[in-house]
């Protein structure tokens, strides 16, 4: 039999060490799933025109934005109520960025943030944990986000880090400002920070910027993404503070709202995803009217209330939700941060909450957000699990052997073997098949398919025994390198220097 030519090994060769590492990009053609019509997806942002047009967003009076929107001819009422016309906004649309670089601690990598990439993030702001020495369920503190964040920190299906728990005995100015540091201090992948003060954000700007070596730096550089999460059609002064200071800042913003259809929002999906992209399509204009050019980009989930308990539910009406936001905001030409995937109800890491989170985690596959938040989020978003997260990390790896598509070229579509071959002979001895055998399998952690001499091992262990022993050896070996002592010097410098301002204040 004959095997592969020299020539063909070194076009193989050749393709595999050009072919540029981005593990958060859907390669091939295979298109995402659109679960509407076109013309009903554009009816959907017709519709959220309309609503800013003629009923208006809430601003705070006590902020700049009436006079940003004022200035840019739009109605503002005196109660803060701004009617934003269509120019208004299609201008907006047409200078917001679609694309940023969101860069490691070290300045050395960045994820591309853009609708052709999809990144995974553990969070967000739980604030209980599994203990895990009895693994009983009790409120969550800056040890938690430490362990956490370096465990997030191991595993090489997570791309960045946000704020998976919350430091529940400090909430105030002070621990939220804490979290950005400590995340900071445990891993050194890019970061996703929310705050519920502007002033935070301020001084976390101040503190990436020690760690980047000045302002400039970190607008060339950004080490977060800004989540800003105001209310329906509502915006605080504070979120407006914030998406105005970001976006001067040079910092990436996402900017959305958390609706609850049938409480804050209307109960049908229809009515509940207008009103979520009007309240996107408000922060991004607000977001170009203070900087021309910046990153603000929507990005608001869609929940429904569950009837019987006026909590959060309805599996299927959010999951095809948030399929449909992605598809309008594909639509829009724009990144869209609705993945939910990493999230559910469960109240504690079980079958069910497998179940769970696997399906919701392979919609991925088919919506594609920029970003799949959440990961390791369970019991209604109000506790967290490192078994869930390890669980999703393993998964997260399955959908990016699936985003490699199929190639088809010369090399994979094999005709000189298969003629070398002949219709009655194998394949086992070819170089080809040396060569390719491995490209497309899932290199699971826990799961073994088609990996015999693997699954030998894992075959007599619970799924939840072998993700603690995963858990352990990751908590006992890894380490994350430390953050120069010079700039921790700072970075507490600045952290010393509004305290005493706050508290002068």
């Amino acid at each position: 039999m004959r095997h592969e030519s020299a020539s063909q090994r070194k076009r193989r060769t050749h393709n595999v060490l050009t072919r540029p590492v981005d593990v958060g990009l859907h390669h091939g053609p295979t298109a995402p799933y659109d679960p509407l019509p076109a013309d009903t997806a554009k009816r959907l942002i017709e519709s959220a025109f309309a609503l800013l047009e003629e009923t208006g967003v809430g601003f705070d009076i006590d902020s700049e934005a009436p006079a940003l929107f004022a200035a840019a001819g739009c109605s503002v009422a005196a109660d803060g109520v701004v009617k934003i016309d269509r120019a208004t906004i299609a201008s907006a649309l047409a200078s917001a960025a679609r694309q940023a670089r969101l860069w490691n601690r070290d300045g050395t990598s960045y994820l591309t943030l853009d609708n052709q990439h999809t990144w995974f993030m553990p969070g967000m702001t739980c604030i209980k944990v599994f203990d895990l020495a009895t693994g009983e369920r009790r409120p969550s503190n800056g040890a938690d986000l430490a362990t956490i964040t370096r465990v997030a920190d191991a595993l090489q299906n997570i791309d960045g880090v946000c704020i998976a728990c919350k430091d529940v005995e400090n909430s105030d100015i002070h621990g939220e400002i804490g979290e950005f540091a400590i995340m900071a201090a445990n891993t050194a992948k890019p970061l996703e920070y929310l705050c519920e003060h502007a002033e935070s954000l301020g001084v976390v700007i101040d503190m990436a910027a020690a760690i980047r070596g000045g302002r400039a730096a970190l607008a060339e550089k950004p080490y977060f993404l800004q989540i800003i999460t105001p209310l329906p059609l509502n915006y605080a002064k504070t979120h407006i503070d914030q998406v105005i200071l970001a976006a001067r800042s040079g910092v990436p913003v996402s900017v959305g709202t958390l609706p609850i259809g049938g409480a804050s929002s209307p109960i049908t999906a229809a009515g509940c995803i207008v009103q979520s992209l009007a309240t996107d399509l408000a922060g991004m204009t607000l977001g170009q009217l203070a900087c021309r050019g910046a990153f603000v980009i929507g990005s608001s989930d869609v929940c429904f209330m569950e009837p019987a308990t006026g909590g959060i539910g309805n599996f299927v009406q959010t999951s095809l939700s948030e399929m449909v936001m992605c598809q309008v905001r594909r639509e829009l030409k724009l990144p869209s941060f609705t993945g939910i995937g990493g999230q559910c109800a469960a109240r504690k890491f079980d079958q069910d909450a497998v179940w769970e989170l696997s399906t919701n985690l392979m919609q991925a596959f088919y919506s594609r957000p920029a970003t799949c938040d959440y990961l390791g989020s369970i019991d209604e978003g109000i506790t967290y699990s490192l078994h869930a997260l390890l669980l999703c990390n393993d998964v997260a790896g399955l959908l990016r052997s699936l985003w490699q598509g199929v190639p088809v070229d010369e090399v994979s579509l094999a005709l000189s073997q298969a003629k070398a071959v002949g219709p009655r002979g194998n394949y086992l001895a070819l170089d080809h098949t040396a060569s390719h055998c491995r490209e497309q399998l899932w290199q699971t952690r826990y799961f073994g398919p088609n990996l015999p001499t693997r699954m030998s091992s894992l075959a007599d262990r619970d799924l939840h025994l072998r993700i603690e022993e995963d858990l352990r050896r990751i908590l006992d070996t890894h380490t994350v390198p430390p953050l120069p002592a010079t700039v921790l010097a700072e970075m507490d410098a600045i952290r010393a220097r509004f305290a005493a301002s706050h508290v002068a204040s």
